[in-house]
């Protein structure tokens, strides 16, 4: 009998032999060129959608700012939801609206609403989840997916608690679950509360839901102070909308307000950085324009919507070639 070190390969010998097979075999299946090309860069797709804030100060109604961003070329449309409110409150049909929105080729893709869910009076807090789950609702019967949660009622006084936030975030969170509409993180700039992306990110992540997602924009991220390379940390799901607008130079940004937001592209925003990490996080991204810009409610509504598209396009190509 020969003796077992020379009768059977020792276990070192063994794995480097099925390695050396494995490789083979993957190298069998692969691509020929694969070996020479360089990991795949993640893949995003930009929704283009246009926040009714735009034209708001056109006073068109819900209807008309719809058929607006259908004829200007958009994808999606993020109505406020006091006006669909309004809508129904007129005797307007959700179904029919609902119709009206498919048959135009737009989705619902986020909504703007400001339910007091955050605030520490206990009183004040239930009230605004039934306000949410009215919202939601209001949202869900014309096919919309998700609604701005931002810190409404929490915005003048400093202080509050992030993990409690997380707490009150996470019970919207599964009212939204109940609904069938995803309640997203606004954070906003000029609040003394969620008002960096950082803050938003914490209390989205202590949340512990698998819906967890914040909602950012160029211009509240520059009035709060938050670096744009804070971008670079969210995940494809994290950041399902996201709201696009530019700032000028001036006012300076302890001064600078809603209404001196521009066009993506007319002002000195980081855009193609921006735009590079959202595309390098992947997936499915909505870009939302959003304006309170005296100057284009003075404009034909269908020509400040189509000029906001076309230049959100644009920086999409100088960022992404």
């Amino acid at each position: 009998m020969k003796p077992v070190a020379h009768s059977r390969l020792s276990r070192r010998e063994a794995l480097l032999r099925a390695g050396v097979a494995t490789g083979a075999l993957l190298t069998s299946l692969r691509p020929p060129t694969a070996a020479a090309q360089e990991p795949a860069a993640a893949k995003t797709t930009f929704v283009f959608c246009l926040n009714s804030a735009t034209i708001r100060g056109q006073k068109l109604g819900l209807v008309k700012e719809i058929e607006t961003a259908a004829q200007a070329g958009y994808q999606a449309i993020e109505p406020w939801v006091s006006s669909i409110d309004e809508y129904k409150k007129a005797g307007g049909s959700l179904a029919d609206l609902r119709k009206r929105i498919a048959d135009l080729g737009l989705t619902v893709e986020s909504s703007i609403g400001f339910p007091e869910w955050i605030v520490d009076d206990d009183a004040r807090r239930a009230k605004g989840l039934e306000r949410a789950k009215l919202d939601m609702d209001l949202v869900a019967q014309i096919g919309g997916k998700r609604v701005a949660a931002p810190p409404s009622g929490a915005t003048n006084t400093p202080g509050l608690d992030l993990q409690k936030a997380a707490e009150r975030y996470r019970a919207l969170l599964e009212l939204g679950d109940q609904m069938g509409v995803q309640p997203e993180l606004e954070m906003w700039g000029f609040s003394k509360n969620l008002f960096r992306l950082s803050q938003v990110l914490f209390v989205a992540a202590e949340t512990g839901h698998p819906k967890a997602c914040v909602l950012p924009d160029i211009y509240h991220m520059h009035k709060g102070g938050s670096d744009f390379n804070s971008l670079k940390l969210c995940s494809a799901a994290a950041v399902p909308v996201f709201h696009m607008n530019d700032f000028p130079a001036e006012p300076p940004r302890d001064k600078i307000g809603d209404g001196d937001r521009i066009f993506p592209g007319d002002g000195v925003a980081p855009n193609r950085q921006i735009l590079r990490d959202l595309n390098a996080a992947g997936g499915r991204k909505v870009l939302s324009l959003e304006l309170f810009n005296k100057t284009y409610w003075q404009m034909d509504p269908v020509v400040a919507a189509r000029t906001g598209l076309e230049k959100m396009k644009a920086a999409v190509q100088q960022a992404l070639g």
